[in-house]
């Protein structure tokens, strides 16, 4: 018993934590009702490794993290879209890629288009984007030692990620999710995105679940 009330008050903490970190615009309901498709972006990714490599292999790295973290979000939304878990449907993130090449947008200069720009190229309702900062190259895995005091106390910490959603049509910020990258959060790019968007799951805005409890909360 004693066990499971320790497991209980460590799991509420993250999913604290995970609420603590979320930013959802006021007017979201309205910005987003007629929502059908979002597409998925390459992240943009800040790399600060501890062995010095060339900056042609650095762009390399940074490139890939980013491609990495946009297949995972497409992964996990692709299966939780399977249980009907979400209101709106996500661009093959393949279909996606292609349309940006072909517009002659790269993974260097996609920066530079206005969320704006890039729905309308995309011919989507909104972008899911975001940043990822690291001191390790997480899609190939975190360091496998492991320490019961690191694991408790954080003290590895690989880095930053953050999530965000904008309305194509005003280019405005709709939803935010920043969340610390250390041994807790999983052992690569794919448990790392699982394991966090699973404690915001009932914060994400397209969660079903979400909509419900607001009508009920509505009604109370």
């Amino acid at each position: 018993m004693k066990k499971l009330f320790v497991l209980m008050l460590f799991l509420s903490g993250m999913l604290g934590s995970a609420q603590k970190n979320i930013y959802e615009h006021k007017n979201f309901d309205y910005l987003s009702q007629n929502h059908k498709v979002l597409a998925i972006l390459p992240f943009l990714t800040n790399l600060e490794l501890k062995h010095d490599i060339d900056k042609e292999e650095l762009e390399r790295l940074k490139e890939r993290e980013g491609y990495a973290v946009q297949s995972a979000l497409e992964t996990y939304f692709s299966n939780r879209k399977k249980k009907k878990k979400f209101s709106v449907e996500f661009q093959n993130t393949k279909n996606t890629n292609a349309i940006l090449a072909q517009n002659n947008i790269t993974y260097e200069n996609i920066d530079i288009y206005t969320t704006k720009q890039l729905s309308e190229i995309l011919q989507v309702d909104g972008l899911i984007s975001g940043s990822i900062d690291l001191n390790i190259l997480l899609s190939k895995g975190i360091p496998t030692e492991f320490s019961f005091v690191d694991y408790f106390l954080g003290d590895s910490n690989y880095g930053r990620i953050g999530i965000k959603i904008s309305d194509g049509d005003s280019g405005k910020l709709l939803w935010k999710y920043e969340k610390k990258i250390d041994k807790k959060t999983g052992k690569n790019t794919y448990d790392l995105i699982d394991k966090m968007m699973k404690l915001a799951t009932r914060k994400f805005p397209y969660d079903r679940e979400k909509k419900k409890d607001k009508i009920k909360k509505s009604k109370a």
